[in-house]
């Protein structure tokens, strides 16, 4: 009884399994092309060619993921002109829909892209687990870090930005911080 109860917990939370590994440190980032955004223009991987990339896999209903926006808001702010922040949303529920996303950056005054990836490929080919999930490539384009943006969901109670310094090691030709586990909502892949 126990275990049907703890396999319906985690459908309700949304949680499954990924049929990718997650991409290690050092890893070529996977390409994407013609994602729209919440923005109304199309994207693409190429479109990116800062020094630094930061990709966020996130979507639209998880409290954790609206918890960072403000965050994400301030990054683009800070690290602009020198990094590629893109958020690419791999959920396909109702409540993450383009026009949901559409409403919520308008809202939310996003000043970085926001764009929706209906294939899932890109968050299965990152073996992104959770919203948010962050991921750090270089100039080269290599995986350099991958985890959680920082150390606590409530903004006033970080000490510690693993984003940040990992964008400011890419920048400086430093070494990254150790990757962390990403803590946030769970991904339903489409089989």
């Amino acid at each position: 009884m126990m275990r049907w109860v703890s396999a319906a917990a985690l459908l309700v939370l949304g949680c499954s399994q990924i049929s990718a590994e997650p991409l290690e440190l050092g890893a070529k980032a996977p390409t994407f092309s013609n994602l729209q955004t919440a923005q109304g223009k199309t994207i693409s991987s190429s479109d990116f060619d800062k020094d630094a990339l930061v990709v966020c896999i996130t979507c639209n209903h998880c409290p954790v993921a609206k918890a960072y926006q403000d965050r994400l808001k301030q990054f683009e702010d800070k690290y602009g002109d020198k990094a590629d922040l893109v958020a690419i949303n791999v959920n396909l529920g109702e409540s993450d829909g383009l026009e949901a996303m559409k409403k919520r950056a308008s809202e939310e005054e996003f000043n970085f892209d926001y764009a929706i990836d209906p294939s899932q490929k890109v968050g299965e080919q990152l073996g992104a687990r959770v919203t948010p999930e962050f991921f750090v490539f270089d100039k080269d384009r290599k995986l350099v870090y991958t985890g959680a943006f920082d150390d606590n969901m409530n903004a006033e109670k970080v000490s510690k930005g693993y984003v940040e310094e990992a964008v400011n090691a890419v920048l400086s030709g430093g070494k990254a911080p150790a990757s962390t586990k990403p803590v946030g909502c769970g991904i339903r892949y489409e089989k």
